[in-house]
């Protein structure tokens, strides 16, 4: 494959998306980073893994990225135990975050990197303490540290005072610490300290059976189960070289579109009640409770929780419920329809919407802005139409964008977003290929990759995984996880910047981004 003009060597993996995998030179590492930015390419995924083996082996460092061939994971293999790698957050920003991850849990670090605060650990963790490390996941982590204060960034002048929000909320959002710096209620700053969900989610693969491991990568962010599970499924079935069957295939398409509705629904509803528009929030939680209470029904679970499994899918659904499930489509499309003519003409709401929070195409584009967001800012970027996979590649996506990048581009994203899965769903179920639901997954005997992409109702869901079949082991060896919130986190802080402090929380809800699917 050549990269604007830079030919790389690359070995496709058996996945039903274009996956490719090489392993590069440290000298080569920078040069492909700038042969993706000449050729449009972004910042999937960075992370690292731990390949040694007694004496033999070493550590690595991964990087993926979108191309519009498809994507191209890359290895680098770091010499010595006190190992670096070049930094990328100079041609892409949104490597920072990632990279000062990596260095706790792994020890290795970006050369001459601008910001190495710890990310993860918040000093819970004895020094020196690693948790992919092999020897160190050997050994039960003795007390932490004395917890000392994090060295967020300070803004001088007159007036400028600093708000402290969080870790700990008022209501159930999940923790994260925000660190507005304001003059009267005008915000000139955010920084924010995230990090408190981890749950040693990544370690605990490598203890998980393979082919229970998809229940793990479904409770990494309950919001996106379906999105996670078939991310680690597709990841899993690439490295065992396994087709599922088309049936399979089509439903856990119809899954994935009634996740990207409920969470819709709910933010919708959540953002009229964050401009104080309560009557929004209770006809949007009447039609998503609606809606979840029926895939409860149908699937077995509201969130339809554990539905996808190597191979294919847990279950069938009958004619019977399909007609439920159209007709159940009907009856939403007809009730938000009428919600967004409510929204759209509502001078109150519109007035906290229209330029609040804005992120501009230029801004989305530098920043590596990702998903639902980023299309309400210019992007156009969705695999269900870039790169489809079955059954996407016979369904023919529409994608909603908007251009203005403010919580009123995003609402209308949101709102187009619904409609489009609406349709999809029917389409799924009016086309319902026959026979069978799920194939038996065999693991190689020998070390292996797989990767899996899916278009979640954020963005961009990507598992990476190494499997070590040597010597009897039989045993997941890594499998990273990333969600697109770890690209958009730090765009947050931008859109923020010159708004009004009582305005952060339609911002964020805009957003919705994740704590624990973030934290991993």
């Amino acid at each position: 494959m050549q990269i604007a003009g830079f030919r790389l060597d690359l070995e496709r993996l058996p996945a039903p998306l274009p996956i490719w995998r090489a392993t590069v030179r440290a000298d080569t590492w920078l040069v492909v980073a700038r042969a993706v930015v000449d050729a449009g390419g972004r910042l999937v995924s960075l992370w690292g893994s731990d390949r040694t083996r007694g004496a033999a082996g070493c550590l690595v460092a991964s990087a993926a990225y979108a191309l519009n061939e498809g994507l191209v994971w890359l290895d680098v293999e770091l010499s010595g135990r006190v190992a670096t790698y070049p930094d990328l957050a100079p041609l892409f920003p949104c490597a920072t975050r990632m990279q000062r991850a990596l260095a706790d849990l792994l020890g290795v670090t970006a050369e001459a990197a601008s910001d190495q605060r710890p990310w993860l650990d918040h000093g819970a963790w004895p020094a020196h303490y690693r948790p992919l490390r092999r020897e160190d996941t050997r050994r039960t982590p003795s007390a932490g540290r004395a917890v000392v204060d994090y060295p967020f960034v300070r803004v001088e002048g007159d007036g400028v005072h600093e708000i402290p929000v969080g870790p700990v909320h008022a209501g159930i959002i999940e923790p994260g610490h925000f660190r507005f710096s304001v003059v009267g209620e005008k915000v000139l700053r955010l920084e924010q300290r995230l990090g408190y969900k981890h749950k040693g989610i990544e370690q605990r693969f490598t203890e998980v059976p393979a082919l229970q491991a998809h229940r793990l990568a479904g409770r990494i962010s309950g919001d996106s189960t379906v999105a996670y599970a078939w991310s680690y499924c597709m990841a899993l079935e690439s490295l065992a070289g396994r087709e599922i069957p088309e049936r399979a295939c089509w439903l856990r398409a119809l899954l994935l579109e009634r996740e990207r509705v409920a969470n819709h629904l709910g933010d919708l509803g959540a953002l009229g009640n964050d401009a104080a528009f309560v009557f929004g929030l209770a006809q949007f939680s009447r039609l998503r409770e609606n809606w979840l209470r029926l895939s409860n029904e149908v699937f077995g679970h509201r969130l339809t929780m554990d539905c996808i499994v190597p191979g294919g899918v847990a279950g069938d659904i009958s004619p019977a419920m399909a007609a439920r499930l159209i007709g159940q489509c009907a009856e939403i499309e007809s009730d938000v329809r009428i919600l967004r003519q409510i929204y759209d003409e509502h001078s109150g709401l519109q007035d906290r919407f229209m330029t609040t929070g804005r992120v501009s195409p230029e801004l989305a584009t530098r920043l590596g802005l990702t998903g639902l967001a980023a299309r309400a800012s210019g992007q156009t970027a969705d695999l269900r139409r870039d790169q489809p996979w079955p059954p996407y590649d016979r369904l023919q996506v529409n994608i909603a964008t908007q251009c203005n990048g403010d919580v009123a581009a995003r609402v209308a994203v949101r709102f187009d977003e619904v409609f489009e899965s609406l349709r999809l769903i029917r389409e799924i179920l009016s086309r319902l290929p026959s026979g069978e639901i799920r194939h038996q997954i065999h693991l190689p005997g020998k070390s292996a990759f797989g990767a899996g992409r899916i278009e979640g109702w954020r963005g961009e869901i990507f598992v990476a995984l190494e499997w070590d079949g040597e010597n009897g082991a039989n045993s997941i060896r890594r499998c990273h996880c990333h969600d697109p919130s770890w690209q958009n986190w730090p765009v947050l802080e931008h859109a923020v910047i010159g708004n009004i402090v009582p305005d952060f929380p339609l911002i964020n809800k805009s957003f919705n981004l994740s704590y624990a699917g973030h934290d991993l």
